[in-house]
């Protein structure tokens, strides 16, 4: 039987190659590159040999598996996202940690997304997304003091104008006015 499966698993690897599409879609934040590359069937976009690779911790740049990540994380695969995200060779690179806080909580587990929000902010207290986005896991917890806390730190370092801070402001109303 564990021959069978090895078998199959093979010839799953051997064949992932030629399924994976690179597709072009633009960055919505979180990165300044631009034009991200998806990659289909779990497959990551490796910008060193520009081709859509199997993920492998030491394979692949942590600026590639940043990218391949958070573009799960967008489409909703959270658990495909945390598996990407965690092969990054920098484990304290806030931006990796962001966005596993981000499927982590998005899956439901939102203590554990707190974690490593509160982790990314000891690496960069500035990085005003990630306030962004642990408001909104305090907001599932029902602490609107605590959401109130993140917004406050947003103006602190990009004033009421910035995207954070409208976001986080948006949420928080909604989240009162649904209550």
């Amino acid at each position: 039987m564990q021959t069978r499966i090895a078998k199959v698993l093979a010839g799953v690897v051997v064949s992932l190659p030629l399924l994976a599409a690179p597709v072009f879609s633009a960055d919505s934040g979180g990165s300044s590159s631009g034009d991200e590359v998806k990659c289909s069937n779990g497959m990551v976009y490796n910008k060193e040999t520009k081709k859509c690779e199997a993920p492998k911790a030491g394979m692949i740049n942590d600026d590639s598996l940043y990218s391949a990540g958070r573009a799960l994380a967008m489409d909703g695969k959270y658990d495909e996202a945390i598996k990407v995200l965690t092969l990054a060779a920098d484990k304290t690179d806030p931006r990796i940690l962001n966005y596993l806080g981000y499927s982590h909580r998005k899956a439901g587990r939102v203590l554990v997304g707190l974690g490593y929000y509160q982790e990314a902010l000891r690496n960069n207290p500035d990085y005003t997304l990630v306030r962004e986005y642990m408001g909104e896991a305090h907001l599932m917890l029902g602490d609107v003091a605590a959401a109130r806390v993140q917004l406050s730190e947003i103006e602190k370092r990009c004033g009421k104008g910035c995207r954070e801070y409208g976001m986080l402001e948006e949420q928080i109303d909604a989240y009162l006015r649904a209550g």
